[in-house]
């Protein structure tokens, strides 16, 4: 059956262009719902901020599908004397790709405004260690595209410590098949469930177990799937990591065995594995040593659950991320396998 696979990748553009970061995620999970109304499937938002989408299978038996629609980025945690801002992160990013980075502060009061992450050494024909200063919460700062001069200044704008900072996504499509984004990690994935879900509907397909398709909304924070609906076992559709001592590309699909916390359900990563070698898919079999995902916090959240997890190869994770639609489609693929077969 005939699928435009680019619609993945133009679904996530939509997605990353919302500021989402945990604890900051309404918006991105309003515009989720709305999505799912237009596609006339059930849909609700959980207490605790994830969106739970259901559609019925032919066997009573229910896999969960999570993906995550939080990302990184910051918190105001000082205002300083001269008007720059101090920062706390939110999630885990590579803080020296932030220098120089375009971002958006959100005051709780409904207002927007322009920023930079900068070291607080910026200019190189001022400060002799502008190259060479660390780059780390103390040693940078945010500067607001507003006339401030002192920490007065700042408040009478409305800003305050708490206030979210979301950075500038930068989202481009190459010609070439490369989607390069922050936050592709986890925003590609909502787009692959999201083309699964149209794929479905528009092939008149019921896959052959219930599915609840979990978006969560604080995996950055690392419990995003403490708490889940009630399923049988949980497949989270995340990222691939890309690099030393590991099998997986951009162009393939991730099939996860063990990450930081556990090995993965042996079964289920077996069948991942037969799956991918039945319908021919690039395919890699990796150990993260270095990452976790929604399986692993609804485990440790007392889910009696069993868990595996997949994705397309991600390069440069939480810093400059790209991926290609070659590895979206190998796992759009193993995710519509494991559902129908």
């Amino acid at each position: 059956m005939e699928f435009d696979y680019k619609r993945i990748m133009e679904f996530a553009r939509k997605v990353l262009e919302i500021p989402s970061p945990s604890g900051y995620t309404n918006n991105v999970v309003n515009f989720l719902l709305d999505e799912c109304r237009k596609r006339e499937i059930k849909a609700y938002q959980a207490k605790n901020g994830s969106l739970v989408i259901e559609i019925p299978g032919i066997i009573d038996y229910t896999i969960g599908l999570a993906a995550h629609a939080d990302t990184l980025g910051a918190m105001i945690k000082y205002i300083n004397s001269d008007g720059t801002l101090k920062f706390s992160k939110i999630g885990g990013p590579i803080l020296p790709t932030y220098d120089g980075e375009y971002c958006y502060i959100f005051t709780r009061d409904g207002k927007k405004y322009n920023g930079t992450f900068l070291s607080n050494s910026p200019a190189i024909h001022v400060y002799k260690d502008s190259t060479t200063l660390a780059r780390n919460e103390e040693t940078m700062h945010v500067r607001i595209d507003e006339e401030v001069k002192s920490k007065s200044d700042v408040q009478a704008l409305g800003i305050n410590n708490g206030d979210i900072i979301a950075l500038d996504p930068k989202t481009v499509i190459t010609e070439s098949g490369f989607i390069k984004s922050r936050f592709l990690d986890d925003k590609v994935s909502v787009g692959v469930l999201f083309a699964l879900i149209d794929y479905l509907q528009e092939n008149k397909i019921t896959p052959k177990y219930n599915l609840k398709i979990i978006i969560t909304v604080n995996e950055e924070e690392g419990f995003g799937a403490s708490y889940i609906p009630q399923v049988d076992e949980l497949l989270a559709v995340d990222m691939g990591c890309v690099g030393k001592d590991l099998d997986g590309s951009e162009y393939k699909v991730s099939i996860c065995a063990k990450d930081t916390g556990c090995p993965y359900d042996y079964n289920m990563t077996t069948k991942l594995i037969n799956l991918a070698k039945k319908h021919n898919l690039d395919y890699a079999v990796d150990v993260f040593s270095y990452y976790s995902s929604d399986v692993l916090t609804a485990l440790k959240g007392g889910n009696a659950i069993k868990g595996a997890l997949i994705g397309s190869g991600v390069a440069a994770s939480h810093g400059m991320e790209r991926t290609h639609l070659k590895g979206l489609i190998n796992t759009f693929k193993l995710v519509l396998a494991y559902i129908t077969e």
